[in-house]
């Protein structure tokens, strides 16, 4: 059996969940990062008797439109999925549901879902270290569940049942948009990352807003720590989700 992991993880937090529901299943796992904007979503073969998990993080309650965007463009070819989606801590909303409905346009059956928590991509002070010992241990016992149900031909085509509704609630915007301050050294590490190609490499103190999704990508690779969003922004967001995200939210699985 092989598996094939496609993840969009632009701070890394969706890919870690991903890597510890993976880590034991087998070792034939094709990679496919959706974060990568040079990638050939054309030249990806996923056959029908493999198994995908398809891994996003949560943006404002729905999937990122440039995931959706990305992932609409595979061909499930009848394969079985595991969908994942990873918030931090406020709430996923429609993102399974989301998940589930592109996934399966895409010739993919959905036969397990995921939700799980990681710390929040922005404001960081939400879900701090997570996952931590305790989602991990959690998340290695979906997995164990899921992959026993699949070894054993449990797990069928029939979708699970999950939360969310239809129509979707209405996406966001991107809102906060990284600028470069003085410490900026035009390396061009952030334009090269950008998995929107927000960022001109000409023009590196700013992003386009048409263009940007908000996923502090650039944030993160910047090795100057150059770059940064708005803080009064920040302060002001993390105000508005404060009492949403002061209780700890649990992983749960979906079969």
């Amino acid at each position: 059996m092989k598996l094939v992991r496609i993840v969009f993880s632009p701070t890394g937090g969706t890919r870690k969940v991903a890597d510890i529901l993976a880590e034991k299943w087998t070792d034939a796992v094709t990679r496919i990062d959706l974060s990568d904007g040079s990638l050939a979503i054309s030249d990806i073969a996923i056959e029908q008797e493999d198994i995908a998990l398809i891994a996003v993080p949560s943006y404002g309650g729905r999937v990122p439109r440039l995931a959706a965007q990305r992932l609409g463009k595979l061909k499930g070819n009848g394969a079985k999925c595991i969908i994942v989606c990873v918030y931090g801590n406020r709430a996923y909303e429609d993102t399974l549901v989301e998940l589930k409905d592109i996934a399966e346009n895409c010739g993919f059956q959905t036969v397990a879902a995921v939700s799980a928590v990681a710390e929040h991509s922005i404001i960081h002070q939400y879900a701090t270290g997570r996952p931590d010992e305790k989602d991990i241990e959690e998340l290695q016992g979906f997995a164990k569940t899921i992959f026993e149900k699949l070894t054993v031909g449990n797990l069928t085509a029939s979708a699970p049942e999950l939360p969310g509704s239809h129509p979707y609630k209405k996406a966001g915007g991107a809102g906060l948009i990284p600028k470069a301050d003085k410490k900026c050294v035009s390396c061009g590490l952030c334009a090269k990352n950008c998995p929107a190609q927000a960022i001109d490499p000409n023009n590196l103190k700013t992003a386009d807003s048409k263009k940007c999704i908000s996923c502090m990508r650039c944030v993160v690779k910047c090795p100057k720590s150059a770059r940064k969003v708005n803080g009064a922004m920040v302060f002001v967001a993390a105000l508005a989700i404060k009492k949403a995200c002061n209780e700890r939210k649990g992983n749960e699985l979906f079969l």
